[in-house]
């Protein structure tokens, strides 16, 4: 049953594409339906891992995604306390987020694209959560990129629609290199990309080769949360519709790299060097989104700003 939280959102993005004869009411009563769904399935894993004592972490494997030499990655859904309360949190919001799209987007003609996407992100927000290696992870990191773009470029016909997507590609891309130059190097030292194989070889890796890893990935959050150096493009994308403004840079993507952190603690545990920059990170940042949210023209950008 846990799996099916990977697939309701997905057949929601796929059915939404393809069903033109839906009409409005069709499109939002098949949309609610997938997405609450979905908010049920991630109740029932959130139950049975925090008030379950037997209950320890599973991975339920889909398919061999990568198979070549030593390398085996295989797509699937793990499941643990961080995942199942990690997952409860993006299956609520979103569904509040759906619900309130529903009615504010009503009479907009593309509707039915714009929940479409909606279930996209959240699909690839849960393929980032329930992830148990780096390239799925990579692939959910990947993947809400793609649809933060989509969604803040929905209305494509406004100029500053299309400048604000691309402003998101792009200082996005420089978190996201520093991530998959990082999963080059866990893979060069430890010859895995699984997590479990992974943490148990930290033990045997160098101080420089923790602190260099560490600081490549602590960038990658950096990128996705929308740190300060690399936060630029989160004002901007307010031009997107409020509900995307709502679960996308409030409440599921930027977390998501407080998630990764939460995730690497074995990493950043035995590194010296990644505690200092990320206290003075969050200590610039909080004094600087404080002033800047203060002096903002714009209840969402200020809000925005705040909210980091």
């Amino acid at each position: 049953m846990q799996n099916l939280i990977l697939f309701l959102p997905l057949l929601n993005f796929i059915a939404l594409l393809i069903s033109d004869f839906l009409g409005i009411k069709g499109t939002i009563y098949l949309n609610l339906l997938c997405i609450f769904g979905t908010f049920v399935v991630s109740v029932y894993i959130l139950k049975q891992t925090l008030f379950n004592i037997e209950y320890s972490p599973i991975f339920l494997p889909i398919w061999i995604w990568i198979d070549v030499e030593l390398l085996q990655v295989e797509f699937g859904g793990f499941f643990d306390s961080l995942t199942a309360i990690m997952l409860f949190v993006v299956t609520f919001i979103s569904l509040l987020v759906h619900i309130y799209s529903c009615e504010y987007m009503k009479n907009d003609p593309h509707l039915q694209r714009f929940l479409a996407y909606l279930s996209l992100f959240t699909f690839f927000m849960i393929v980032l959560v329930t992830s148990n290696n780096f390239i799925q992870l990579f692939t959910g990191w990947e993947g809400v990129g793609i649809c933060s773009y989509l969604l803040i470029n929905f209305w494509f016909t406004r100029i500053q629609a299309n400048k604000a997507a691309i402003k998101a590609v792009i200082v996005n891309r420089i978190g996201d290199t520093a991530f998959a130059i990082a999963i080059f190097l866990i893979f060069k030292s430890t010859g895995s990309v699984d997590f479990s194989t992974v943490f148990l070889l930290t033990t045997k890796l160098n101080n420089l080769e923790i602190n260099t890893i560490c600081f490549f990935l602590f960038l990658g959050a950096m990128g996705k949360s929308a740190q300060i150096g690399l936060h630029t493009w989160l004002p901007d994308a307010m031009e997107g519709p409020t509900p995307v403004s709502a679960l996308i840079h409030a409440a599921t993507m930027v977390t998501a790299g407080v998630f990764f952190n939460s995730s690497m603690f074995v990493f950043i545990s035995r590194s010296r060097f990644n505690s200092a920059p990320d206290d003075n990170c969050r200590k610039l940042n909080n004094i600087f989104c404080s002033d800047n949210s203060s002096c903002t023209n714009g209840f969402k950008k200020s809000d925005c700003i705040f909210d980091l």
